[in-house]
Formats: structure tokens, C-alpha cells, sequence
């Protein structure tokens, strides 16, 4: 076997096991970034733990093959840069969508979460869904405010009795 093919081989590995280890994968059309633009989009991903690949098309679809995701073909035209995301299967899509706002040249194709295919209508709703934290404080919040209301009801009466029992003795 040729060293050529070697490398292509290993690499086809390494997407498939990216492609299989992701909560969520995005596709997006980065042509027309500057390189600054580019870098800042990169390092905004990789704050919140995101990699940020670009593969030969090629080589994704045969990774995509071999793990049975039909019809990830169609968006893998002209250059396309992948963002893997590990632990929030919303944050790719929230991230890139924000930063598409701003530079227009930027453009959401299509993305993989929970191994579903969705196209780029589908991944700008998951975009619009809040980071698991800001959903888990939401929660506590919802919890917290009637427990806080009922501390302060009860806190109130506890006064209003010891105000009355103040005027009585008096």
C-alpha cells in the first residue's frame, strides 16, 4: 500500500471517530474570512471547548459512509469547515450563527447532533437554544424565586405577630 493511501486511510479514522465522539458537528461555509477573522472564530470555539477542523470533503464523506450518515454528501461542497463539539450539542451552532451575524462572508451549511442530519433552518433553531447552564440556572431560578417568596411570606407574619404581640404588652 502506498503512503499516500496510508494517510488518507488514517485520516478517514480520524474523522469517523470525531464524527462518532461528537455531541454535535456543524458544517460552514468559512470562504471570503480574513485570516483575523477566521482566528477569532477559532479561538471563540475553542474557549468553550470546540474544535475547529477543515477536512478534504472527500475524506468526510467516506468517514460519514462507513458510520451510515446518508446525505451529509450534499453539504460538503467548495470549502467547508467542521466544528466538533463534545459536551453541548447546542454550542457550535449558537457560536457560528453569532459570528455569522457580524461577518457575513460566514455561512451555517448543515450540522450532525445526536447523529441526526439537520440542514441549515434546522441548525439556526438549535442555535437559538440556551448553553445547558444558562438552562440549569433558568431551572433553579424557577425553583428558588417560590421558596424565596414563601421565606419572605412567612418572615413577614412572623413580624406582623411580634409586632402585635408588641402592642399588646404595651
Amino acid at each position: 500500500m502506498n503512503k499516500n493511501r496510508q494517510l488518507k486511510e488514517a485520516k478517514v479514522a480520524e474523522i469517523k471517530e470525531k464524527l462518532e465522539k461528537a455531541q454535535a458537528v456543524i458544517l460552514a461555509d468559512y470562504q471570503g474570512l480574513t485570516v483575523e477573522e477566521d482566528t477569532q472564530l477559532r479561538k471563540n470555539l475553542r474557549e468553550t471547548g470546540i474544535e475547529y477542523k477543515v477536512y478534504k470533503n472527500r475524506l468526510v464523506i467516506l468517514a460519514a459512509k462507513e458510520l451510515g450518515l446518508e446525505g451529509v454528501e450534499k453539504y460538503l461542497k467548495g470549502p467547508v469547515a467542521i466544528a466538533f463539539s463534545y459536551e453541548d450539542a447546542t454550542a457550535p451552532a449558537r457560536i457560528i450563527n453569532d459570528f455569522a451575524k457580524t461577518h457575513k462572508k460566514l455561512e451555517l451549511k448543515a450540522g450532525i447532533v445526536e447523529g441526526q442530519i439537520f440542514d441549515t433552518e434546522k441548525i439556526i433553531q438549535i442555535a437559538s437554544i440556551p448553553s445547558k447552564e444558562v438552562l440549569i440556572a433558568k431551572l433553579l431560578g424557577s425553583i428558588k424565586a417560590p421558596l424565596s417568596n414563601l421565606a419572605y411570606l412567612l418572615s413577614a407574619i412572623k413580624d406582623q405577630k411580634e409586632a402585635g404581640s408588641a402592642e399588646s404588652a404595651e
